[in-house]
């Protein structure tokens, strides 16, 4: 089995829409740290499990610098934004979602 792992760190906003009351429901922004993990049994013809460019590209070029809430269709959570990430990536079996110190949100198939 071949393992990659790419890093990377982006600035979004967003807002939560929660059942109750709390400061996450204003707009406020974060410098996120997203890992994403992948794995293939085989290489690609290029000799790859997927490129590490692609990787970066669906995450900034979707992410990086938005308002997530205008970005993707449902509440922009830590959690949900693994899930996403991870669905978007060929061959991903692992995403975690860091918005802030501490806070670290993983999404594992």
């Amino acid at each position: 089995m071949y393992y990659i792992t790419k890093r990377i760190e982006i600035s979004a906003a967003h807002r939560l829409t929660l059942d109750y009351e709390s400061k996450c429901t204003r707009l406020h922004g974060h410098n996120w740290i997203i890992t994403v993990h992948c794995r293939a049994e085989e290489l690609d013809a290029n000799g790859m499990v997927t490129d590490f460019t692609h990787i970066k590209n669906v995450v900034t070029d979707k992410l990086d610098h938005t308002v997530l809430n205008e970005v993707v269709p449902f509440n922009p959570t830590a959690e949900n934004l693994a899930r996403w990430i991870c669905e978007h990536i060929p061959h991903c079996y692992r995403v975690d979602v860091q918005e802030s110190e501490g806070n670290v949100a993983s999404y594992e198939i």
